[in-house]
């Protein structure tokens, strides 16, 4: 298990919590919306443990702030 400490969410996110950025040992957890199976199929080298998920740029830009 992973402690996760929420970052931020979208600026545009409703009530939800998604997408959302968190900081763990060592990374980030990005919390977002499912590809869809045609996307998905994009991804490289995707193994039985990974996925993907879209993430708003808004979310990931604010981490040069953070530098």
């Amino acid at each position: 298990m992973r402690n996760l400490e929420f970052l931020w969410k979208d600026a545009t996110s409703g009530g939800g919590g998604c997408p959302a950025l968190y900081k763990t040992e060592g990374g980030y957890v990005v919390q977002g919306i499912k590809l869809d199976d045609e996307t998905r199929a994009q991804l490289r080298q995707l193994a039985d443990n990974e996925d993907g998920v879209f993430v708003p740029a808004n979310v990931l830009d604010r981490l040069r702030e953070m530098g």
